[in-house]
């Protein structure tokens, strides 16, 4: 396959060539089972690198996000607030718990949970006396939520706040990392996260007690005896140690995966923002994303063409571009599930459902694959609009 055809990939894993020695490692030890002294050692510097009490490793964000749930007390019947523009993952774990997942509309500013649709959905709750159990706030894409109005709402009703940072390691909210504002917060270290463990997740919290029991669940709740007892329903969920190893070789260069990919998107908006249509997605003011993925909004009045013909045209140059996440309310599994909008005739995720589009991202990108996808949609853009010159 020529260069010129060679698949752009949206975000592949991006190893430091450390890896390896952690993995001689724990050959070399045999600690080749779940747990061992990378998995100590890996929560020790992530809970120290985002300023945390303590972390919990763990199989993926889903099984730290259902660990959340179950220590905040989460149960059949509750209700939980979520995102609604998130992928799966961020309320499949309320449905885990039987509880019901109430989804709350994203703002401009931030892409990420509206304070205002909260309020809203808080004080609906309140007069109902039915108050959720936990809000999981998502930080989309790199970007973080506005915290601070969040978590002021969510203190006046003394509801907790999960802080779904699978996407933000390594983004800053006023000084402080993305994923340590809630009672708990999550981290994602899939295969195209910003830094990978292959699959994994991380739940970091400064209650260092909830932390232990969060352990304990996640090793099955085996009891402290000889023998195999176990008193309450635990969980498969704690991460390897060989896992655990490539973990601390990846978190070593997180700071320079992160200024690579803000390098990346740098790149597209000084290629593209001048374009008509198009829009790439803010980042709030006191705040750094890590810029995880690169996303834009075409307006087709403006632009000529729709987010979708626009992923068509990547699609045939063997590009590997992706729609937003389509909001949580409209997926058929949680289909009659309450939704709170940003407005009465505003639904915020929806309208960037529609004009979203995510862009290759990757910390490898080389400059010459990426001009071949500026240069796609610049195409794509020009043929529908002869009569204007874009440069």
């Amino acid at each position: 396959m020529t260069t010129h055809n060679k698949k752009i990939y949206l975000s592949p894993p991006h190893m430091s060539g450390n890896e390896m020695s952690y993995i001689q490692d724990a050959f070399d030890t045999n600690w080749i089972a779940p747990l061992g002294p990378h998995v100590d050692a890996f929560e020790q510097e992530l809970a120290s690198h985002v300023g945390s009490n303590a972390a919990a490793a763990v199989s993926s964000g889903t099984a730290a996000i259902h660990l959340a749930l179950r220590l905040i007390g989460v149960k059949e019947g509750d209700s939980v607030f979520c995102s609604s523009l998130t992928f799966v993952a961020s309320a499949n774990p309320i449905v885990y718990c039987g509880a019901r997942p109430v989804f709350i509309d994203s703002e401009p500013e931030t892409w990420n949970m509206s304070p205002r649709a909260l309020e809203m959905a808080l004080q609906d709750a309140a007069l109902e006396g039915k108050l959720p159990k936990a809000v999981i706030v998502v930080n989309l894409y790199g970007q973080s939520a506005k915290m601070d109005e969040i978590m002021s709402l969510c203190e006046s009703y003394d509801v907790p706040i999960i802080e779904d940072a699978a996407e933000s390691l390594g983004s800053m909210y006023k000084g402080r990392a993305s994923g340590t504002f809630g009672k708990y917060g999550v981290y994602s270290f899939n295969g195209n996260k910003i830094i990978s463990t292959s699959g994994g997740g991380m739940l970091v919290s400064d209650d260092i007690a909830g932390l232990k029991q969060a352990r304990f669940l996640a090793t099955q709740a085996r009891d402290q005896a000889a023998h195999y007892q176990h008193s309450q329903l635990g969980f498969n969920y704690r991460m390897s140690n060989v896992l655990a190893g490539i973990g601390r070789a990846q978190l070593e260069v997180l700071e320079e995966r992160v200024n690579a990919r803000r390098a990346v998107f740098n790149r597209y908006d000084e290629a593209l923002s001048h374009m008509p249509g198009i829009q790439f997605m803010p980042e709030l003011a006191n705040t750094r994303s890590n810029r995880w993925l690169t996303v834009l909004t075409i307006e087709e009045k403006e632009a000529g063409v729709t987010a979708r013909e626009v992923l068509e045209a990547l699609t045939e140059l063997n590009i590997e571009a992706r729609p937003v996440w389509k909001p949580l309310h409209l997926q058929p599994i949680f289909e009659g599930a309450r939704y709170y909008p940003y407005g009465n005739n505003e639904s915020v995720s929806e309208r960037l459902f529609q004009t979203g589009i995510c862009l290759p991202s990757g910390s490898q990108l080389m400059e010459d694959e990426q001009q071949r996808v500026i240069t796609c949609i610049k195409k794509t853009i020009m043929q529908k609009m002869p009569f204007k010159v874009i440069i």
